[in-house]
């Protein structure tokens, strides 16, 4: 417990900011938390829930957080100071030191690290702050860089350099579903959104029932497309059995995984599509309030779908009784602030209630004790829009589309050595050699070397396999995984050992810490793979990295330990990289 508070005072700016940020929030009921202990349902403690936006506010108009700004803001919302440090120190879009109004964060991952032309930032002028960063999920545009400038009116672009095609290649396919929207019809008009079919899943999903819409999303055989590939329908069951009449839903839209940028894109192009799913999943379980996590480097999204909760409101599609119903559900934006970890679903909750964004142990099961310890139905946004089209058409039109037990369409996202990148939406069981021709084939020195299949957390496959189906147990059959979607094509001519070595890098970076055989982990892999790209091996050194990648896999909390090693264990065993 922090014995006293800085003597430091907050400059009037940051007054300013902590109060149109919080304004009346202070006074406004805490959310309602499940006391396990007395079975009954308490307040949360103090306003812990109005840090990260608190933070957010003070970065947003001051470039930093000095130790004034983090003192008033702690006082306001009663949390120690040390703890709110330890919270803003987490994030890496975040900063507690003095700092130029402006600040570029230049992407160094997989796509943008393989241009030979990187982002231009000399041409912003000497006064801005440069943040070497990871994956920005504008990976079809790459190299790219996000630039955020401070102030009274916070503002931002990117540098980068967009496709031809934009991020939908596809775009007015009479084929696509998810994608069918994007780029055709006007985001930002709600009328426009009903005209092309929007809100009629919702209107369906009324009169079938909460009962009936659980029924139909487990019939479609709908799992999770975040990489889990769980069944949506026994999650939705599963909240919706719980005893507990309070219930959260929450979209995870923290798409941080290197390679990714499908979320954004349908986010950007129909953000309806999101609202509506949103709240149809909340009439399914009986959840009042939704919550969106999204990233937040995702700053166009951001505008964008404050917009479309606004204009839901108007139009009677969000507030106390949608459509009439007598069935309320609300939707708040809650910023990230720059987490890969924030990806796991518990590290959302966290984050959301003000605390360091570290997985918690499971169980319980957020489906049981989630956010604010109430049961939550935690999906990623391509999962959530999924269930519009099997409300319109039915469940079985869209257990017809796929392969096995893969059902539906998948949106992947090609990057790389691809002539055009960008978001394809196929049926499951396409082969990856044909996704890749729909992309123009290979580029670069016209030779695939191999492509890294799922991201970061994924493996590298290689030619031998561009016949395999894309499908859950058609990734499993080669020891590789479809992930959240990430085809990142490598041609010939790309030297493996420093991209591996950016991998490593990542997870060193991106590991929470909490748990020795990641925080140790990570480290260890990273100085390893680094020795061995330089050619300064030692004795030992494979085999000791094989033994910390098993170590990571077996004992880590969460996924991000127990997948740091894959895509580096596939690279040594299938591609004979430091042999």
């Amino acid at each position: 417990m922090d014995l006293r508070f800085p003597d430091t005072p907050a400059s009037e700016a940051e007054h300013a900011a902590l109060d149109a940020a919080l304004g009346g929030s202070t006074h406004r009921s805490s959310p309602q938390v499940w006391d396990a202990a007395t079975g009954g349902v308490r307040r949360a403690a103090g306003l812990r829930h109005l840090l990260l936006p608190g933070l957010h506010a003070l970065q947003d108009r001051m470039g930093f957080i000095s130790e004034g700004g983090l003192t008033e803001l702690c006082k306001r919302l009663d949390v120690p100071p040390a703890e709110a440090y330890g919270v803003a120190s987490f994030y890496h879009m975040l900063t507690l030191e003095s700092a130029p109004a402006r600040c570029a964060y230049v992407c160094e991952d997989i796509a943008c690290a393989r241009t030979s032309s990187p982002v231009d930032v000399q041409a912003l002028g000497s006064d801005v702050r440069v943040v070497h960063a990871p994956c920005l999920g504008l990976c079809e545009q790459a190299p790219a860089a996000l630039v955020v400038e401070s102030g009274t009116e916070p503002s931002h672009h990117v540098l980068s350099t967009p496709t031809s095609t934009g991020p939908v290649p596809q775009q007015g396919e009479a084929s696509l579903v998810l994608l069918r929207r994007v780029g055709v019809v006007n985001p930002a008009s709600l009328d426009d959104y009903v005209a092309a079919g929007g809100y009629t899943a919702l209107a369906r999903a009324i009169e079938m029932g909460a009962h009936g819409v659980i029924e139909a999303v487990t019939q479609s055989g709908l799992v999770g497309r975040g990489g889990a590939a769980f069944p949506t329908g026994r999650k939705w069951a599963a909240v919706a059995s719980q005893e507990q009449t309070t219930r959260y839903v929450v979209a995870n839209a923290d798409e941080s995984e290197p390679g990714t940028f499908k979320d954004r894109v349908l986010m950007e192009g129909d953000p309806f599509a999101l609202v509506e799913s949103m709240t149809i999943a909340g009439f399914a379980v009986g959840a009042r309030r939704g919550y969106i996590y999204l990233r937040d480097e995702y700053r166009d999204a951001l505008g964008i779908l404050e917009h479309a909760i606004a204009a839901a409101h108007t139009g009677g599609y969000l507030g106390d009784s949608v459509l009439h119903s007598g069935v309320g559900f609300d939707i708040e934006i809650v910023r990230g602030a720059g987490a890969y970890i924030c990806g796991e679903e518990t590290a959302i909750f966290n984050s959301i209630e003000g605390f360091r964004g570290e997985p918690r142990s499971k169980p319980p099961y957020p489906t049981e004790v989630g956010l604010f310890g109430m049961p939550t139905l935690v999906n990623n946004v391509e999962t959530l829009v999924n269930v519009l089209p099997i409300l319109t058409s039915g469940p079985e039109a869209f257990a017809a589309v796929g392969a096995g037990s893969s059902r539906g369409t998948k949106l992947f996202c090609l990057s790389g050595a691809v002539a055009t990148p960008g978001v394809y939406e196929v049926p499951f069981g396409i082969t990856l050699r044909s996704l890749i021709e729909r992309a123009g084939g290979v580029t670069g020195s016209g030779t695939m070397q191999c492509v890294l299949l799922g991201g970061a957390a994924g493996s590298f496959v290689t030619p031998e396999h561009l016949d395999t189906e894309l499908t859950l147990e058609g990734t499993r059959s080669i020891g590789a995984t479809l992930g959240s979607g990430v085809v990142h094509v490598i041609d010939t001519a790309t030297p493996l050992g420093p991209l591996l070595t950016r991998i490593a890098d990542f997870f060193r970076h991106e590991s929470c810490g909490q748990c020795v055989p990641c925080r140790v982990g990570t480290v260890r892999q990273h100085e390893i793979v680094t020795r061995l790209t330089l050619g300064a091996r030692r004795k030992g050194d494979l085999e000791l990295l094989r033994d910390v990648g098993v170590a990571m896999r077996d004992a880590s909390i969460c996924g991000l330990g127990q997948t740091a090693w894959n895509a580096i264990e596939s690279a040594i065993d299938g591609l004979g990289v430091f042999s």
